[in-house]
């Protein structure tokens, strides 16, 4: 039996197929299916398949590369005005990332996070490729989505010596 959860990696090669709009359904369900702080749910998401977007984030993004061959990215931003907890958001965002990645895998795809926030500059400038973005609304993670072009084997990352018991 398969684990999504274990056999998920970062993927960084990209065949040049598209993904169909369903898929790409399934990966945002996935991420609003996100535990959240209150149930406050503070997302959105971005789903980026202009090319000049796509290709102008390795200009600012040192790990990016890859997007240049993706054939799309989902930006997770969070909306600090849907939040009544303070400081939870990125919590919120963290959780709907790793969904859309796992289920990434589960649908056959591929994808890797991209962190934007907290890095100010990383922030702005993905902000200011995406016209409109309100103030509040800050760019979280970007996740390149594409058929994989390598293959990666599920890695055990297990380590006993960070688990404790009652104690440290």
């Amino acid at each position: 039996m398969s684990d999504p959860v274990l056999e998920r990696r970062s993927i960084r090669k990209y065949t040049d197929k598209p993904v169909p709009d369903e898929l790409v359904e399934k990966l945002l369900r996935a991420g609003m299916s996100a535990p959240s702080s209150g149930n406050e749910r503070p997302w959105h998401f971005v789903v980026i398949r202009d090319r000049a977007i796509l290709d102008a984030v390795s200009s600012f993004h040192p790990y990016a590369r890859m997007i240049n061959k993706a054939p799309l990215a989902i930006l997770v931003c969070g909306d600090e005005s849907l939040e009544r907890s303070k400081g939870f958001w990125a919590e919120d965002c963290a959780a709907a990332t790793e969904n859309i990645l796992i289920e990434a895998q589960e649908l056959g795809l591929g994808s890797v996070w991209l962190g934007l926030h907290p890095r100010g500059f990383r922030v702005r400038k993905m902000r200011e490729l995406i016209p409109g973005m309100p103030e509040h609304v800050v760019p979280f993670a970007l996740l390149p989505v594409g058929y994989p072009a390598e293959v990666k084997r599920p890695s055990n990352r297990y380590d006993e010596t960070r688990v404790h018991h009652d104690r440290w």
